[in-house]
């Protein structure tokens, strides 16, 4: 019951990040790094190094200066959603 729960909310991130990807004003690298994370999301180890990986990515990328605020602010909440797990 809890594994399914976790998986839909890791999808619903996986989601989250691919929309983003899609968004003509992310710079390529952002991008990059979000392709990144949900791959890692998506990897077959314990969700708690899927997790860990996926938000230090976040995290790293949402520094970048090229970024607008209301992206950065998207970046932000998957990167508490991802606390959350």
């Amino acid at each position: 019951m809890m594994t399914k729960m976790i998986n839909e909310k890791v999808a619903n991130m996986v989601e989250m990040i691919a929309e983003l990807q899609e968004d003509s004003t992310i710079p390529r690298n952002v991008k990059n790094k979000l392709e990144f994370c949900s791959n890692a999301l998506q990897e077959d180890i314990e969700i708690s190094l899927r997790v860990d990986k996926a938000k230090h990515a976040i995290e790293e990328v949402s520094e970048d200066s090229n970024l607008e605020a209301y992206t950065r602010t998207q970046l932000w909440n998957i990167a508490s959603e991802l606390e959350k797990l």
